[in-house]
C-alpha cells in the first residue's frame, strides 16, 4: 500500500535505500512466537522447570553459506526459539529418531490423520517426551486435549485497498469494538460465555451494537448485543474448546 502510495499525488514517507532485512521474516517469527506464547501461557499455570523439545533437522547444501543459514524457516526459528526458552528453564533437545523409540518401546502407536482431533494425531509424542523427563507412567493416563485456536484481527491500516464512491478510501481495521477490545471474553445473559467481534457503525443515540461470537466454534451469535449487558471477564488473542 506504501509503495501505492509513491506513485500518487498524496503526501507519502521518502523511499528509503534497499538494505539487507536481517533478523527472522515477520512470518516465521510470528509462528514461533506463538509457540513461545504457549510456553508463557503454561508457566503461569504450573510451576514448570524444564522444557523438552524435539530438535527438527532441515536438509543443508555443502558449500551454501547463505542457503543453510537463513532458508528454511524451521531452522531459521528454531533457534531464536531456544534461545527464547531457555529464559524460562532448562531445554532438553531430542532427535526424531529418538521420540520414535520412546514411542514404540510404550506401544504407542501415531496417527497421520492431522484434521482429527485425537490425541494420537497431535499429543503421543509431546506425552513420550514430557514423560521420558519427568517418568512415573507407563502409558498416558489422561488422552483428552485442549484446542487452542487464535483468533484473526484485522490491524488498523492506512485505508482502505478499493476506493469507494467519489474515489475515497474509507479506514480499514482496528481492535476496539465500542468500549470493548477485540477478543475480551464475556459474559452476556443470554448467550452465555462468548468473545467480541465486530461493532456496528450506527449513532450512539441509536444504540450502538457489537457482536458476540462462540469460544467453540467461532461462530457469530448475534450482531446486535448492546454493550451495557455484557460482563467483562478477561482480554484474549484466542479461543480455547476441548
Amino acid at each position: 500500500m506504501r509503495r501505492g502510495r509513491r506513485f500518487r499525488n498524496t503526501p507519502c514517507r521518502k523511499p528509503r535505500f534497499n538494505r539487507s532485512r536481517g533478523g527472522i521474516p515477520p512470518r516465521t517469527f510470528a509462528r514461533w512466537q506463538w509457540k513461545l506464547r504457549l510456553c508463557w501461557w503454561l508457566k503461569k499455570l504450573f510451576p514448570l522447570t524444564d522444557w523438552v523439545v524435539e530438535d527438527i533437522q532441515a536438509k543443508t547444501k555443502q558449500g551454501k553459506k547463505r542457503w543453510n543459514a537463513s532458508f528454511s524457516p524451521l531452522e531459521v526459528g528454531k533457534k531464536w526459539f531456544y534461545m527464547e526458552v531457555q529464559k524460562l528453564g532448562n531445554v532438553h533437545l531430542f532427535r526424531g529418531y529418538e521420540t520414535k523409540a520412546m514411542r514404540d518401546k510404550y506401544g504407542l502407536k501415531k496417527s497421520h490423520e492431522k484434521l482429527s482431533e485425537k490425541f494420537s494425531a497431535h499429543c503421543v509424542d509431546s506425552w513420550v517426551l514430557a514423560n521420558s523427563l519427568a517418568g512415573g507412567h507407563p502409558k498416558p493416563d489422561n488422552e483428552q486435549i485442549l484446542l487452542v485456536t487464535p483468533l484473526r484481527f484485522h490491524r488498523r491500516q492506512l485505508h482502505a485497498l478499493q476506493p469507494g464512491k467519489g474515489g475515497i478510501r474509507r479506514p480499514y481495521g482496528g481492535t476496539r469494538s465500542l468500549v470493548f477490545k477485540r477478543g475480551s471474553y464475556v459474559k452476556h445473559p443470554k448467550y452465555g460465555v462468548c468473545f467480541v467481534g465486530g461493532a456496528s457503525k450506527g449513532k450512539a443515540t441509536k444504540g450502538q451494537r457489537i457482536s458476540l461470537h462462540s469460544l467453540i466454534s467461532g461462530n457469530r451469535l448475534t450482531q446486535n448485543a448492546f454493550p451495557t449487558e455484557c460482563e467483562f471477564l478477561t482480554y484474549a488473542s484466542f479461543r480455547v474448546r476441548r
